[in-house]
């Protein structure tokens, strides 16, 4: 299948997906996850109606910016402090905030660059030694902190949860982090805070309908619109 015929199978499935729990699929995000891919076939995909890409690594990354400017760029891997110039103001999210120094290195890029950029915090659902974002225990008073830094805006939460192909278990992990977001916005914001704070970023080619049931706004699809991912690092 080409590229454009994947990307309308993920939409038929996302659109499905709403439609069980009277959703409307408006209210998800795709975020076509091209890391690794060649930027012809983002072309290819934009020119198939697809706007949002997501990318992991720093370099490869800001290449694409720089060659596909009028593309909506979210970045979603794990980030470095001494690569964060290269990231605040290229891309419209930064999904993957996940600790102090880190949120405090992106303020003062974006505050040096006289921007507000917008994050989400990363959670690390499972616990899981080998990944990344902050536990459910740490997020309120980095949450906290991030609300108050002005070039900042907290838009909610992202995870990539312990892989499984068990319904049961994956919409759990998912609905953790659901009830996670509408239970600091409820506590620890008000006003605008709150109201920038909905997003869900969870999510991926293999459980992404299960997370739109449990409330995801933003899904991060990769192979099920490019094929297999090319490992070449």
């Amino acid at each position: 299948m080409s590229i454009a015929e994947n990307l309308n199978e993920v939409r038929s499935r996302i659109a499905e997906a709403c439609r069980r729990v009277g959703r409307s699929p408006q209210e998800v995000q795709l975020i076509a996850v091209s890391k690794t891919k060649p930027i012809e076939m983002i072309r290819e995909a934009f020119q198939a109606g697809q706007k949002s890409f997501g990318e992991n690594y720093v370099q490869e990354a800001v290449e694409k910016v720089n060659q596909f400017p009028e593309a909506d760029w979210h970045f979603i891997g794990s980030l470095q402090t001494n690569k964060v110039k290269q990231v605040v103001g290229r891309f419209s999210l930064i999904h993957s905030a996940d600790r102090l120094k880190l949120i405090d290195v992106i303020a003062k890029a974006a505050s040096a660059a006289g921007l507000v950029q917008d994050i989400l915090l990363e959670i690390n659902v499972g616990g899981e030694e080998t990944k990344h974002g902050a536990s459910f225990e740490e997020a309120p008073a980095l949450i906290d902190h991030i609300l108050s830094l002005p070039s900042l805006r907290l838009r909610g939460l992202m995870a990539l949860p312990p892989l499984t192909d068990d319904e049961k278990i994956a919409r759990a992990n998912f609905g953790r982090l659901r009830e996670a977001l509408e239970k600091w916005r409820c506590e620890r914001m008000s006003g605008e805070a709150a109201s920038h704070f909905t997003e869900l970023s969870m999510g991926t080619s293999s459980d992404y309908e299960w997370a739109i049931l449990e409330g995801a706004t933003m899904v991060r699809v990769g192979t099920s619109i490019f094929g297999a991912r090319e490992y070449v690092r």
